[in-house]
């Protein structure tokens, strides 16, 4: 398990690069907005207290109170079309109305059109027809997902991975692997039979194989050890319901070539069926529909969520397999708000708009020339110790010793506050990793310009080589 995370972004405890920049930025009404937040909110981590207060969101943009403007490269992925997409919002505006609630036994056509539409790019993925439920948040559609991997094999144990995140729900915890979301849990145990293996992560291979020049890894040598592990106490158990786990890593991370593949068949040889969590790389962010497009592996359940809403209406959905249907006698999740035509109606324009605008496409051409002037900034920079992403996932790991490897994390925590000074907001993943998840709408010419921004607090914060 991973130790608790480098203060940041929202933080309880204030780091010394956190509180300068507030100290800088914000004005004596924001100061007392913030006040005013901390003393009504329970206080968590990366949530209460607040760094700053917004005024407004606008296409890649949010504006703070006293009129900054930031590029945001985090909107913690909901914010795919952009914020405030008019497509979104007219499409929201003339659901309320039409019709601006429904009861769960009453049907709603605009969630059925949703439901159908979602189908079809689950059969588009798997090549089996599909059947979901919708909740209001991505946790609870995992744990719609796990119950329903459960009844559907007859067993309860699930096998997961160490850093994963799925959710704050108690289910989605447990078979998550941050400490920030395991640990601290006074009222007793996490749900038994939540067993957790080393996930993939080429560039620190918890099973200490090294990657090339490239930051690639060298299959020929680790013969892919991390997905035989998998494998390994998939067989030791014998009785596992589901493997659950991000195709793609949020941090991120890529999985290597082959990973999934073999993963999908150990998984097919144990009768354990495969949970793919979609809920920050779906709907097009790594340059597919699914992020498990670009690996090849059909999974049996897929989770999506955040964008789905256009960055305004919370939803979610648990897609499955469906001849997975066989819990019609259980209540899976049963929400008040599941099939809210106003919910539904606001997914379907993020889908059109999606689709109209080809937001994957872009994500996909946009990433490509990010990922390269990521690489040459490796080149010019000692700090960054490695380069990785797919689509509009990127992430740059800064080290102090490239030999070593050493987490350069107050550095991580100084380019940031450095680089939302000059108007780009991203975070820092695991302490050390600077994670850039920006809009799908983000044009070529914003990239570059978010890019020279982030080259500039790199400079600043370390000399180049």
């Amino acid at each position: 398990m991973r130790s608790a995370p480098t203060p940041s972004e929202g933080d309880v405890n204030q780091s010394p690069s956190r509180s300068e920049w507030q100290s800088q930025h914000l004005d004596p009404g924001t100061r007392t907005l913030l006040a005013r937040d901390s003393a009504a909110f329970l206080h968590q981590s990366v949530s209460t207290p607040c760094l700053n207060a917004i005024a407004k969101a606008q296409g890649i943009w949010i504006e703070d109170v006293a009129g900054r403007r930031y590029m945001d490269f985090h909107g913690n992925n909901v914010h795919h079309v952009g914020y405030a997409h008019p497509h979104v919002i007219g499409a929201i505006k003339d659901q309320l109305d039409a019709l601006s609630f429904a009861p769960r036994r009453f049907a709603s056509r605009r969630a059925v059109d949703l439901a159908e539409a979602l189908n079809t790019r689950f059969q588009s993925l798997t090549g089996r027809a599909g059947k979901l439920l919708f909740t209001t948040g991505g946790s609870d559609a995992v744990e719609v997902a796990i119950k329903l991997a459960r009844i559907a094999t007859g067993r309860f144990k699930t096998l997961s991975f160490w850093d994963s995140f799925h959710g704050a729900g108690f289910g989605a915890s447990s078979v998550g692997g941050e400490s920030l979301f395991r640990s601290g849990h006074a009222v007793g145990p996490l749900l038994p039979g939540t067993e957790h293996v080393a996930p993939f992560g080429c560039y620190r291979c918890p099973y200490g194989h090294a990657v090339d020049d490239n930051g690639q890894p060298r299959l020929d040598q680790c013969r892919l050890a991390c997905a035989g592990m998998v494998r390994y106490v998939l067989e030791r158990e014998g009785d596992v319901a589901t493997v659950i786990a991000e195709p793609a890593r949020a941090v991120p991370f890529i999985p290597p070539p082959g990973y999934w593949q073999a993963v999908r068949e150990a998984c097919h040889a144990h009768g354990t069926l495969l949970i793919f969590d979609e809920i920050p790389t779906g709907l097009g962010k790594t340059g597919r529909f699914f992020a498990a497009e670009h690996d090849g592996a059909a999974p049996d359940i897929v989770v999506l969520g955040k964008a789905l809403g256009g960055g305004v209406m919370p939803i979610a959905a648990c897609i499955a397999r469906a001849d997975l249907d066989v819990a019609g006698a259980y209540a899976l999740g049963h929400y008040t708000h599941e099939k809210n035509p106003v919910s539904a109606a606001a997914a379907l324009a993020t889908l059109e708009v999606i689709e109209r605008e080809q937001l994957v496409e872009n994500a996909a051409l946009v990433g490509a020339y990010a990922l390269q002037r990521l690489h040459d900034m490796k080149r010019r920079h000692a700090l960054v110790g490695d380069v990785r992403g797919r689509g509009l996932l990127l992430g740059l790991e800064l080290v102090n010793d490239r030999h070593l490897k050493t987490p350069a994390a107050s550095e991580a925590e100084r380019v940031l506050y450095a680089a939302m000074s000059r108007g780009l907001s991203f975070k820092t993943t695991m302490g050390n990793v600077l994670t850039l998840t920006p809009p799908l709408i983000t044009t070529q010419q914003q990239m570059a310009q978010a890019l020279d921004i982030l080259e500039e607090s790199l400079s600043e914060v370390g000399s180049p080589r």
